[in-house]
């Protein structure tokens, strides 16, 4: 049982250095471009699932699991991160999932659904690493700049994946490359990001002594504060939402009668626009809105996204797509934000990360099969949709309280 409050208000300490001039630039770009590979290899499965399915002659579920098990990876592995990064840092442990998402998409070329899932899932674990342990480098070596950076990141984890949405099926058919060839193209994009990422693991940001022998060691007893439960939860009912929704849209809006070309790119668009919500959230923290507030901002325009695609999906379907977007980016944003803030140093950043992380992308996993059976149970829209609107309250709730200026306790 958590006590009723265990966790401390944040004081203002002494900031550490980190990182400056020209390495903060290139070690920026370098998380960039981490973050841009973190969802591509994934996405990139999804124009591409009628073909993959005929091809392979997988079922339609099973051909599901290659965008549920991902999921599941970043869920059952983010506990795995932080034992990771302590045992050969951070800079290394980031080199090797770029290494891992590049070798899982050489392995889903081999002509085998065998090789296939096995691809699938060794990407999934890299990315699951990376997930973890990118919030904790932003906090380590931009102490000053977390909003930035945090801002950039979750930006680059949009753009990455409204990236691979929007071109895959264009390049695929452009090129007239079978769809195992298309999508071994985006390991392209993780090689570049291992060779700008290599020199970081031989130029360590350098800390005192007693720092290092602080951070060899795991936290403990942060399962009893009640500030990472609320963390946790917010992490995990945005990624519900988020997932349960894209995996879902264009379906709703193919049944609403538009064509499954514009459906798709309607998926697209709202990724687009999720992009300037991801940025602009983290930033405009502390500057003109509190973080709680545009927790509820971020709820309240998901929420009107959702009643408009109950009254008339289709005929205001730009707009819904437009709310979807600023709303589901800023969440994820937030979710990412507050990971950094509520965490006291580095140390605690990692462990919470893979707290948020392991709850949340598990129950993000559930997401898209309980809104499907919804649908499949009443057969049509309407519940579903309501389902997601209901659960925007307890997102709302929990972000208020991960919203508090304290830092999670443990030891």
């Amino acid at each position: 049982m958590a006590r009723a409050d265990t966790d401390a208000p944040a004081a203002p300490p002494g900031p550490p250095p980190g990182a400056t001039g020209r390495r903060a630039l290139y070690l920026g770009l370098g998380v960039v471009l981490l973050a841009l590979n973190l969802r591509p290899a994934l996405v990139a499965v999804s124009p591409l699932a009628d073909t993959v399915r005929t091809d392979s002659g997988m079922s339609a579920a099973a051909t599901s699991l290659l965008t549920a098990l991902p999921l599941l990876c970043f869920g059952l592995l983010a506990p795995v991160a932080p034992r990771l990064g302590r045992r050969f840092g951070m800079e290394r442990s980031l080199l090797a999932t770029m290494a891992l998402i590049c070798a899982g998409t050489v392995l889903r070329l081999v002509d085998s659904v065998v090789a296939l899932f096995a691809g699938t899932v060794v990407i999934g674990a890299g990315i699951a690493v990376a997930n973890v342990l990118l919030p904790g480098l932003i906090k380590r070596d931009f102490p000053a700049r977390a909003g930035l950076m945090t801002g950039l990141y979750s930006m680059s984890l949009f753009g990455g994946a409204a990236l691979a949405a929007g071109v895959t099926l264009p390049v695929k058919e452009a090129s007239g490359m079978d769809w195992r060839t298309t999508l071994a193209c985006w390991g392209a994009l993780a090689v570049v990001a291992l060779v700008v990422w290599l020199p970081q693991t031989r130029s360590r940001t350098r800390v005192g002594a007693a720092a290092a022998r602080q951070a060899a060691h795991p936290v403990r007893g942060l399962w009893r504060s009640v500030l990472a439960w609320q963390v946790t939860a917010y992490m995990g009912l945005q990624s519900l939402n988020y997932y349960a929704a894209a995996a879902w849209l264009p379906t709703l809006l193919q049944d609403s009668g538009m064509s499954a070309g514009d459906a798709g790119w309607m998926l697209s668009f709202s990724s687009l626009l999720g992009i300037a919500g991801s940025f602009l959230a983290p930033v405009a923290v502390g500057r003109r809105l509190g973080s709680g507030s545009l927790a509820t901002l971020g709820a309240v325009l998901c929420a009107a996204g959702y009643a408009g695609l109950l009254a008339a999906p289709v005929g205001g379907a730009y707009l819904w797509m437009v709310l979807l977007g600023l709303g589901q980016g800023a969440a994820i944003s937030l979710a990412l934000l507050f990971i950094v803030q509520r965490a006291p140093d580095t140390r605690h950043v990692a462990q919470l990360s893979s707290m948020a992380q392991c709850f949340g992308y598990i129950l993000a996993a559930t997401g898209p099969a309980i809104l499907g059976a919804v649908h499949d149970a009443s057969h049509d829209w309407t519940v579903p949709l309501a389902v997601l609107l209901v659960l925007l309250a307890p997102q709302v709730a929990v972000g208020l309280g991960a919203a508090r200026d304290r830092h999670v306790s443990g030891t």
